[in-house]
């Protein structure tokens, strides 16, 4: 690997951390194609290499919110222990079932566009705020074990999924952000482990690419500090808009990319 692809990496991570904690999004979501498009990350060794790049991106803005006393809490468990489980499916199901990197474009496409859209719209549609306990037990937990899966196979740990989802339901984002940063810290790390056990008994690239991954990881550990610390000065609606707009123009991307 060159110094073109460390500083990149960092780079990369950095900016794109400190930009998605704030709503309790690790970045991986939008790392993805830039590893793809920009440094050239085989399929299916793309995934893990974005679950390694939560594994260490992820402290950096868990160590803000553990400090500012926001970590923890019913959320965060249900959301754990739901999307646990879900990873590994997912990391089975993206090994045997979907290498080809035709179809998994289809599948970024597919899950950026609504993504982006309920983003740009959710300020426009103000909801009743609810506190956790009026949520669903069994709901949140299937809503966790799904979105898990989803996050193993296309290697986000599920929090860029969550977040929106339970911001829709009216959950506070003060609330909302420390959960499913923690649960996509979690998830990515079993995830990782679960690629790293396929790749022994699997063929072709499902490793992680390691060097790409903890450079881009060492950048998002700091980004998402930065991130969790401004979080309380920025503006709610306006970042929200901003992300809906970047993930829906990377889902346009890719849905263009597979109809060519």
């Amino acid at each position: 690997m060159d110094w073109w692809t460390l500083v990149g990496g960092l780079l990369a991570g950095l900016a794109i951390a400190a930009l998605t904690a704030p709503v309790g999004v690790s970045g991986a979501v939008f790392l993805l194609p830039v590893q793809l498009s920009v440094f050239a990350v085989p399929n299916p060794a793309v995934t893990p290499t974005n679950l390694l790049y939560n594994v260490v991106a992820g402290p950096g803005a868990l160590w803000r919110h553990r400090t500012a006393g926001t970590l923890g809490g019913p959320l965060t468990r249900r959301l754990v222990l739901g999307t646990l489980p879900g990873v590994v499916l997912g990391a089975c199901i993206r090994v045997f079932a979907l290498p080809g990197p035709t179809v998994f474009r289809l599948l970024i496409a597919s899950l950026l566009l609504p993504l982006g859209l309920s983003l740009c719209l959710r300020p426009l549609r103000p909801v009743r705020q609810r506190t956790v306990d009026e949520l669903s037990g069994p709901a949140l937990t299937a809503l966790a074990v799904t979105v898990g899966t989803v996050g193993g196979i296309y290697g986000i740990g599920g929090g860029s999924l969550l977040g929106p989802i339970l911001v829709g339901r009216g959950v506070p984002v003060a609330k909302v952000a420390p959960a499913t940063l923690a649960a996509t810290f979690a998830t990515s790390v079993v995830g990782a482990g679960a690629y790293a056990l396929l790749s022994l008994v699997g063929s072709g690239a499902i490793a992680p690419d390691w060097f790409l991954g903890l450079a881009c990881g060492i950048g998002g550990l700091i980004g998402g500090y930065l991130g969790a610390v401004l979080q309380p000065h920025l503006p709610e609606s306006a970042l929200r808009v901003m992300l809906g707009l970047m993930a829906a123009a990377l889902g346009i991307l890719y849905a263009v990319q597979v109809l060519r």
